[in-house]
């Protein structure tokens, strides 16, 4: 295992995508390679789409980077990975839209059908992110994790220390006051 303290700093790794150097994807990948990795594969279940969307994310990066100078760089490349990767899914399975994760949070969330949508999404964003804030920190923990980074149930009991029945019924708790709040704020499905 490599130690953290062998990485560069994500001010310095910016530093390179701002000077054009090529070597900002090489310490990219070597600090948040395995990372992206993982939110590929939770998504894709296949090395080789995992791998193209990984590689993809450092192609994106390098022509985001400038203008753009993420804050945080982690982030950044998360949603950049799970962005390509749920586009590459779509692709793969477009005969079967709405199956398995996804298909849990359309009870609460509606689908976006196109530009007119917009501005709703914006809110939608705005209600989720204060949800989010307002759950305790292991929920949250859990509804991110299944989410965002696609993550399998019996993965988040065990790294949570919690039976595969517990993070069913917190998911689906969650889901329940996750559509109450959105009702609330007028948003249906």
């Amino acid at each position: 295992k490599r130690k953290e303290c062998d990485d560069m700093d994500d001010s310095k790794i910016i530093e390179l995508y701002m000077e054009r150097s090529e070597q900002a994807i090489s310490e990219t990948s070597k600090k948040y390679g395995r990372y992206c990795h993982y939110i590929a594969y939770s998504i894709l279940h296949n090395d080789e789409d995992s791998e193209e969307c990984v590689n993809d994310t450092y192609l994106r990066a390098w022509n985001s980077i400038p203008p753009k100078r993420p804050s945080k760089l982690q982030t950044f490349l998360g949603k950049i990975t799970r962005n390509l990767s749920l586009n590459k899914w779509e692709k793969l399975s477009a005969e079967k839209r709405g199956a398995g994760i996804l298909d849990e949070l359309s009870e609460c969330i509606p689908a976006e059908q196109d530009a007119v949508n917009t501005v709703e999404n914006m809110v939608i964003r705005d209600v989720l992110d204060r949800f989010l804030d307002e759950l305790p920190a292991e929920t949250r923990k859990i509804f991110v994790r299944r989410y965002f980074y696609m993550s399998p149930v019996k993965e988040i009991a065990d790294e949570y220390g919690l039976s595969e029945s517990k993070v069913t019924v917190t998911l689906f708790r969650t889901r329940g006051k996750l559509k109450s709040v959105l009702e609330k704020e007028g948003i249906t499905l």
